[in-house]
């Protein structure tokens, strides 16, 4: 243990302090972040506080069932207490070692602009080194004010390690693998620990009542429960979140005091079972059933990822207060309270659990607490479930759901619709199924040991290639909290037969779902990308090919960055018109947590201003809401005339850019080598001053290129831009008056064309495997890719697309 606490304070001061950042919040509107070093500690608090109800309701309600399913068949209370003393030892040093160290002091500084959770450890790996299978990526994303991150240079050994993961390809889709795995094992603890708990909590009406009155209580209760819960899920947990925190806080306070009862009570001395020499002993005592009791002993840190998971909510300070000085110390006398009871009570043998230790006359008040807690808990996960699913679906690894926003104040808050209910089925199929704490509790660890297992994968790699820090302290991270986690896993993996075998089941299952959506919807980008047409083509239709242009505004949805999509030539083909405005719009994920508004949208032309065509990428983070269709609309258009006149003032001179990209750099054709981010800059009218200053992340920056493939990925340093405005001459007065007249008909025909109606054009795809194909690959893709198609959200559901708006182009896809 002194080797451990070494390593752990070396990590601390080596790794950490270094990177120690002031605590932040995140700004609910733009997703942004500001520094509140300045802030006072009574905000700390507060948030220290509300973080009560949201992150730790799993965590605190463990005391539950944990000696439970310890005792349940592998060991068995002696009156030598080896046994009790041995398990409260372990619970004592797996607490400390895994939430404390490893959490509170590692992991929960390898936040992704202030957001924690499996997809921020994949989203800062994927920004060091070029491991993203995610398809569309430009240049310009790199400079996203979120996307930048300050580190010192890279190490010889970190190096090494980024050009062996950029390499390989297979070591993309491993870690994708162990992303979607990680992924899919929280959503497992989602379906297991509102039954566990609830079920849990309820079954200490077996002291108030006769064994057969029991059986036939018990569950019929929690499903009624576990209905209810799910069933207001569509609420939102604004409408009952104000009382999280207080029943929390409660339930903390009652284990506590209960914990301390216990130990003056019963058995003072309790406190020396602390001592590591105890679980020494109780290997030696039990041997096997022992170590495979160890899957009970795990659940004691349940609820310990949602600490990670959770950051973006709070931060990092107000979750190290609340665990450090109040839920860490409420459970360990929790535990202690326990083993001090039960070290005097041994022919409790049949009945082990939490409530043998409650006294009689606050029994009923303590079942009442327990039960508000365990729905808290379960609350918790649920939502981290919808919101883990929302991040898969943004970042293309999950199919098309609908995700409702049930607060719209509050960012996160989200309900989905068909997940809850497939949740909701499977849990109470889960505690019918199950009726007893041990194989819910075998279930529910081996999914939450996975996880920290994925978790402590991922941060190895953070520590070498975004914190530069030698390889060995990496190693050493990875070697003491992976061998910690890997004797628990191993022994949940033990009883596969005793329940283990569902979180492994449902895994694979979403496993190979996530990644079959995934795999075709790189396939078909792929496809998409050549078989582009050129701009060329474009620029040749006209009336001469019996080609008209419609009044109105034509949105025409693509993958693409560049280029014009095969579903707008065979739309053409097949109905020779098209709109007056042309929109290439490109809706894409790039791998930040948000997207500030000033930054979303990316404006430029295809062809000569007078073809009235453009290209808009909308990029969002993993965790932003997508607008509505009708503020989408409105604010494109806005974004339209705000390039519109930026681009006329630029192309004759009235604002010119420093250190503006060529557009031979990136190898994009003419007419559409120049991208622009539009921000919140007013360019209503021309200045008549001059003016120089940098440009800042909300206002108009210029001159990426674009990728055109895949791998074409271009290094790019971020530089400083520059906007001088020229003051006119006498001899410009006429120029300016030409210009003026063109900037007001190229707008007057945009408004016009608003006012005339908007259309959607959207491609309708099957995708085929190509001939030659694999059997496994024609079975993933002609079967399971279209099932999942099929029976998913469309695209025109997800975009809010109005259906007598929508054009769809029917598209087969041969990959």
């Amino acid at each position: 243990m002194e080797v451990l606490l070494f390593l752990s304070c070396i990590l601390h001061n080596c790794v950490l302090l270094p990177y120690y950042k002031p605590l932040r919040i995140m700004d609910i509107d733009y997703g942004k972040c500001w520094d509140t070093s300045k802030k006072s500690w009574k905000s700390t608090l507060i948030l220290a506080y509300q973080s009560l109800g949201v992150v730790y309701g799993d965590l605190s309600i463990s005391p539950l069932y944990v000696y439970k399913s310890t005792f349940a068949e592998d060991i068995h209370h002696s009156e030598t207490n080896e046994e009790i003393f041995g398990v409260l030892s372990f619970v004592f040093w797996t607490l400390t070692l895994v939430p404390l160290f490893k959490y509170v002091f590692i992991v929960l500084r390898a936040d992704d602009n202030g957001e924690g959770g499996t997809f921020a450890l994949y989203s800062l790996i994927c920004r060091h080194a070029k491991v993203s299978l995610l398809p569309n990526r430009q240049v310009a994303d790199e400079a996203l004010s979120t996307y930048k991150l300050e580190h010192p240079p890279e190490m010889k050994n970190s190096s090494k390690l980024k050009l062996l993961l950029e390499k390989h390809k297979s070591l993309h889709t491993a870690l994708l693998i162990l992303v979607l795995l990680g992924t899919c094992m929280v959503i497992g603890d989602g379906l297991l620990t509102p039954a566990i708990s609830v079920f849990s909590a309820v079954s200490g009406l077996e002291l108030s009542m006769s064994r057969e009155h029991h059986q036939y209580a018990v569950i019929p209760i929690t499903c009624f429960i576990l209905i209810c819960l799910f069933a207001l899920q569509h609420y939102g947990t604004h409408r009952v979140g104000f009382c999280f925190a207080p029943i929390v806080m409660t339930w903390l306070l009652c284990i506590s005091a209960l914990g301390l009862y216990n130990i003056i009570h019963w058995n003072p001395q309790v406190y020396k079972a602390l001592s590591p020499y105890y679980m020494v002993k109780f290997l030696k005592k039990t041997r096997k059933g022992g170590w495979m009791s160890l899957g009970g002993i795990l659940l004691c840190i349940t609820g310990s990822e949602a600490m990670f998971a959770d950051l973006g909510h709070f931060s990092y300070t107000a979750i190290q207060i609340a665990f450090t000085f109040l839920v860490y110390p409420a459970l360990i006398l929790a535990y202690m309270g326990q083993a001090a009871f039960l070290s005097k009570h041994h022919h409790t043998i049949h009945k082990i659990g939490f409530y043998v230790s409650v006294p009689d006359v606050v029994r009923w008040p303590v079942l009442v607490i327990a039960i508000l807690a365990s729905v808290v808990g379960s609350q918790a996960i649920i939502s981290g479930t919808f919101s883990i699913i929302n991040q898969s679906q943004s970042l293309g690894c999950f199919p098309r759901v609908k995700v409702v926003h049930t607060n719209a104040k509050i960012h996160g808050q989200i309900y989905i619709p068909e997940i809850n209910w497939i949740l909701m089925i499977l849990c109470v199929a889960v505690t019918i199924g199950f009726r007893d704490t041990k194989h819910m509790g075998n279930a529910s660890g081996l999914a939450v040991m996975a996880v920290m297992l994925v978790t402590t994968c991922l941060t190895s790699l953070v520590i070498i290639l975004c914190w530069n820090k030698p390889p060995i302290l990496a190693l050493g991270f990875l070697l003491v909290f992976g061998s910690i986690e890997l004797l628990y896993f191993s022994a949940s993996v033990i009883k596969f037969l005793e329940g283990a075998w569902l979180p492994i089941l449902l895994a694979l299952f979403l496993v190979t779902v996530m990644f079959v959506w995934h795999y075709a919807t790189v396939k078909k980008y792929e496809y998409d990308l050549h078989n582009k047409v050129s701009l060329e083509w474009l620029l040749a239709l006209g009336p001469s090919l019996g080609i008209t242009r419609v009044p109105g505004i034509g949105l025409v949805f693509t993958d693409l960055t560049s280029g014009i999509p095969a579903n707008f030539s065979r739309f053409v083909t097949n109905l020779p018109a098209y709109h007056r405005i042309l929109v290439f719009v490109c809706v894409k994920s790039v791998p930040v947590p948000f997207v500030p508004p000033a930054e979303r949208y990316l404006v430029g032309r295809v062809g000569p201003a007078a073809h009235r065509s453009y290209r808009c990428i909308v990029r969002y983070g993993y965790r932003d809401v997508h607008q509505d269709v009708d503020s989408f609309e409105s604010e494109l258009v806005s974004r339209l005339a705000d390039f519109i006149r930026y681009d006329w003032y630029k192309a004759h001179g009235i604002m010119e850019t420093c250190n503006e990209d060529d557009c031979s750099r990136s190898g994009a054709s003419s007419g559409e080598c120049r991208l622009t981010v539009i921000g919140t800059l007013d360019l209503s009218c021309a200045p008549a001053f001059e003016v120089e200053e940098t440009m800042q992340p909300a206002s108009v920056s210029v001159g990426f290129p674009t990728v055109e493939s895949v791998t074409d990925v271009i290094e790019m340093q971020a530089v400083e831009r520059r906007v001088r405005f020229a003051i006119d001459d006498e001899s410009e007065v006429d120029s300016r008056d030409v210009m003026d007249c063109q900037l007001q008909g190229e707008l007057e025909d945009l408004y016009t064309a608003q006012q005339a109606g908007t259309a959607f054009v959207l491609g309708h795809s099957h995708v085929k495997a190509k001939q030659g194909s694999s059997v496994l690959k024609r079975l993933a893709i002609n079967y399971g890719y279209n099932f999942l198609r099929r029976n998913c959200r469309g695209a025109d559901v997800s975009l809010k697309v109005p259906p007598a708006s929508l054009l769809e182009v029917g598209m087969v896809y041969i990959v």
